[in-house]
């Protein structure tokens, strides 16, 4: 099994005001094509080659070039399929009806999402997850590629939504402004895509 750099559903610039065309083309054509063809690489005449991307994050977390890659292509991957062009998108009634019980509302949500985001020192992501036992949503961040479907995440889940807050993706526009890159995803944030997720981990 080899992996493959994902296409973007929608064109660099479509994310435009919130995030910028050279950014998108930049961080998809040469950070997440790098991180697919390193993965290739670190795992080419091994058993992990025969496993799916999920498997491999749980498995080969002792071994730092698959760790990295493998978190770095499958972080990537849904990154870009939570973005959407800017529009009017809000949860599924299913996903809203989970959050206000989980976080009481979509606001209390949105800014402990955005303080695991800013909280974050250095590189890394803010997830919202969902436990696969209980069903239940909760917020996490990690550092550099990591997740939390990884065995050692403090607490274990499925990544449904996740913001990159690595600089390269957002200095070009941003610089050292974080908090405002973060307040800015919620305009390009595709809830269709993230509440089809949810619901799918429900059966």
């Amino acid at each position: 099994m080899s992996f493959e750099l994902p296409k973007l559903p929608y064109a660099y610039d479509a994310l435009e005001p919130y995030i910028d065309a050279r950014t998108m083309e930049i961080h998809h054509t040469k950070h997440h094509a790098a991180y697919t063809s390193n993965l290739n690489k670190a795992i080419d005449g091994t058993e992990q080659k025969k496993l799916p991307i999920e498997e491999l994050l749980k498995k080969a977390v002792n071994i730092p070039a698959i760790r990295n890659n493998a978190g770095g292509f499958y972080n990537h991957s849904l990154f870009w399929k939570v973005l959407a062009a800017p529009h009017q998108s809000r949860p599924s009634q299913v996903l809203l009806n989970a959050i206000n019980q989980h976080f009481t509302s979509f606001e209390a949500l949105k800014k402990e999402f955005e303080g695991a985001a800013a909280a974050r020192f250095g590189s890394g992501w803010a997830w919202l997850c969902v436990c696969p036992k209980e069903k239940k949503l909760f917020i996490a961040s990690s550092a550099n590629q990591d997740n939390s479907l990884m065995p050692f995440a403090e607490r274990s889940g499925v990544p449904i939504l996740g913001l990159d807050v690595w600089e390269h993706a957002y200095y070009l526009k941003y610089q050292n402004r974080r908090p405002e890159y973060i307040a800015a995803f919620w305009k390009v944030v595709n809830w269709e895509e993230v509440s089809k997720s949810y619901e799918k981990k429900l059966h």
